[in-house]
């Protein structure tokens, strides 16, 4: 394991791809492999490109590869595919919009599988982004499966969230629902060579501008996962004091609204300069800082909530856990106290559960 992560932080991609797939898998000993790669961490610009089924986020991906890469930008992607009901690996079909960079040694494409995750990404994004980091990867694009209303966990994860629509959807305004809405950096409407395409941009930034106007006034969000919704001083580490002027506030705040035709590239570059103008800004106000710290509590949250799901698959908890079952199926507990029960035999049972060295 060792060598691998030498040859990753080297810069093998054949090492990185192998550490990606033992991350997959769960192994413990490439978690705590990552140990070795934290001082690595923290140099990529992480992209998310996220929007509902159809709207073109792969074939967009591919034009903005060959943008980042005539920037002379190394550029990993990961784009989190559907699981297949019989294998649980990756369907790759985003992959497959790909191909035409599968030769160039300074872009990593890989696929991952949700793996019943429910919020647009892998369980493994957060790693594998780490695992690129380390490899020397400047930016790193992570398109997420089609998404609806509620599957935002790319806001954790990304640096910069772009939110892809299209026209003709039969609900013109169905990505500017609350809390999708909510996430995104910058918004593109692909396709805009479609009827309804101006529409849908003016709807976008009408909706936009109302947000702004609301956090100026100190109204809440409806949409309680977004990073301003859960901590209020999110507003003067992105820079929206309160005090400005409708006019002012909007020109700093509001984010710009773009049109691409993924097919043709149209519109691609000036959506590369925004992701880079977006990154450089996010620096200058300190809010890089403050949405990765926010990013890196999440993903304690999480790393938590999932050793408590292994210890549960172990035999003594498992025993635990169905003798409990059994007593509130029989009416001698109650679920609240049952859980709260099988909650408590947790540290005793985990104390005797051997971790890998971190």
């Amino acid at each position: 394991m060792n060598e691998l992560v030498r040859r990753c932080i080297a810069g093998d991609n054949r090492a990185a791809a192998r550490l990606i797939t033992l991350l997959e898998s769960q192994d413990r000993d490439a978690y705590a492999a990552l140990y070795r790669l934290k001082d690595q961490a923290g140099r990529a610009q992480v992209i998310g490109i996220t929007g509902p089924p159809g709207v073109g986020k792969s074939t967009l991906v591919d034009k903005l590869i060959t943008q980042f890469r005539g920037r002379g930008l190394k550029v990993g992607v990961l784009a989190v595919d559907p699981s297949s009901p019989f294998s649980g690996g990756a369907i790759l079909g985003d992959r497959l919009r790909m191909q035409s960079h599968a030769t160039d040694t300074g872009v990593f494409i890989r696929s991952l599988a949700t793996r019943g995750s429910l919020g647009g990404i892998s369980k493994a994004t957060h790693a594998a982004i780490r695992v690129l980091d380390a490899a020397g990867y400047d930016t790193v694009l992570v398109e997420t499966v089609g998404v609806g209303q509620s599957e935002i966990d790319i806001v954790r994860v990304a640096d910069t969230v772009v939110l892809v629509s299209v026209p003709g959807l039969g609900d013109d305004i169905q990505v500017i629902k609350a809390g999708i809405m909510e996430i995104g950096d910058i918004f593109v409407v692909n396709k805009a060579d479609r009827d309804g395409a101006d529409r849908v941009v003016r709807e976008l930034r009408a909706m936009l501008a109302m947000q702004v106007q609301l956090r100026q006034g100190q109204a809440p969000l409806s949409g309680p996962d977004t990073l301003a919704a859960r901590d209020p001083d999110f507003m003067h580490h992105a820079g929206l004091e309160p005090g400005l002027s409708t006019g002012e506030a909007q020109e700093s705040s509001v984010p710009p609204v773009l049109k691409t035709i993924a097919e043709t590239g149209a519109g691609v570059p000036e959506l590369a300069d925004a992701i880079v103008f977006h990154f450089e800004r996010l620096k200058k106000t300190g809010a890089l800082e403050y949405k990765r710290l926010e990013s890196i509590r999440y993903q304690l949250s999480q790393f938590v909530f999932d050793e408590i799901t292994h210890l549960l698959s172990l035999s003594e908890l498992s025993k635990v856990r169905d003798d409990l079952a059994q007593k509130v199926f029989s009416r001698k507990l109650d679920v609240y106290s049952a859980g709260m029960a099988l909650f408590h035999s947790i540290p005793e049972q985990g104390a005797t559960h051997e971790h890998p060295q971190t």
